[in-house]
């Protein structure tokens, strides 16, 4: 008797996660483990450091979402584990150790692509979507803008030529002196500042050029801080955050609305951790109010790396017929479709 439920398996980067899904939309346990204050005092991410911290933490953290999702191993239908984009340290352990549960339960193993992965998180909370869709994902290791025509097939239909929208705002956070991640504390500077006080430079805006870039705009942000202190001014740090916001923001909705026209789709989606940023999400439902699009985005807590997303686009892939072998391993540079 087959039980709908899998059991996902998410350690991409810094965050151990495990989560039990039933049939694809519904969460029954979601457990995340996060090494933010451990790698805090370093202002980023440590690979080996968080390799070594996933280790110790990813059968505790398995036993703790079987827990508290009431079932056994042994209900469970699917293994589904993130394989890549990643840190290949970091994507080892999750893959090891689902290997090592469906070998040894004799359950089917899925391999997801973490990026399809946060495109799914769109699917929680018992939703079921159906294409087509233009989505944008967002976050410190990605920007991608996509066309879904059918559940599981995407078109690139731009991408970061340099930065990630999310790489950049904790760059800038960094040389701030903000406590890392620096996206949700640029955020809460913004807050308090003007978002026009200054003008940031966006990047690729010809017509059709659905690309981005945040290389010269981090650029551009550095060169006002540096010419600030050779001068001896103070900066007004809300108004920088507010305006450094708004020249990501303003390039990421531009392009996401000009795919939706382009390719004549009603539904859009966001995901990634730069999904979360409130401001962001408030704008793009505007613009898309005023398009009459519908928009669709994860809870806020489901746009950061999280195991029920896995499991969430690991299901579907099941029902697609998509299996993973023993062979399977992490692969840190993974591209959507190349499964």
């Amino acid at each position: 008797m087959k039980s709908g439920l899998t059991l996902g398996i998410e350690t991409s980067c810094d965050e151990t996660a495990a989560a039990v899904i039933k049939t694809g939309t519904t969460i029954l346990s979601n457990v995340v483990l996060s090494q933010i204050d451990i790698h805090q005092k370093y202002g980023g991410v440590v690979p080996e450091i968080a390799s070594r911290h996933h280790i110790e933490a990813i059968f505790p953290v398995i036993n703790e979402a079987l827990e508290k999702a009431g079932v056994d191993l042994g209900d469970l239908e699917v293994i589904a584990v993130t394989y890549g984009p990643g840190l290949v340290g970091s994507l080892l352990v999750g893959v090891a150790a689902a290997k090592a549960l469906a070998f040894a339960l004799k359950k089917p193993l899925v391999g997801v692509n973490h990026i399809e992965g946060h495109i799914y998180a769109n699917f929680l909370d018992q939703k079921v979507l159906d294409p087509p869709f233009v989505c944008l994902t967002v976050s410190g290791g990605h920007t991608d803008l996509l066309l879904i025509s059918k559940l599981g097939e995407y078109k690139i239909l731009g991408r970061t030529r340099d930065d990630a929208a999310g790489e950049a705002f904790d760059k800038i956070g960094r040389v701030l002196g903000l406590p890392y991640p620096g996206g949700p504390q640029i955020e809460k500077l913004a807050l308090k500042g003007e978002q026009q006080a200054i003008h940031f430079p966006r990047a690729l805006q010809e017509e059709g050029n659905f690309d981005f870039s945040f290389s010269g705009l981090k650029t551009a942000a550095l060169n006002y801080l540096n010419q600030a202190k050779q001068k001896g001014e103070q900066v007004n740090l809300p108004n920088f955050a507010a305006s450094f916001q708004w020249a990501i923001i303003d390039i990421l909705t531009e392009k996401l609305m000009a795919a939706a026209e382009k390719h004549k789709v009603e539904q859009i989606l966001l995901s990634g951790g730069v999904a979360a940023n409130s401001f962001f999400r408030r704008h793009v439902r505007d613009r898309a109010a005023r398009r009459g699009l519908k928009l669709f985005y994860p809870p806020a807590h489901l746009c950061t790396d999280n195991a029920a997303m896995i499991g969430s686009a690991g299901y579907f892939r099941y029902l697609a017929g998509k299996r993973s072998d023993y062979s399977l391993n992490a692969v840190a540079n993974l591209r959507l479709g190349e499964d």
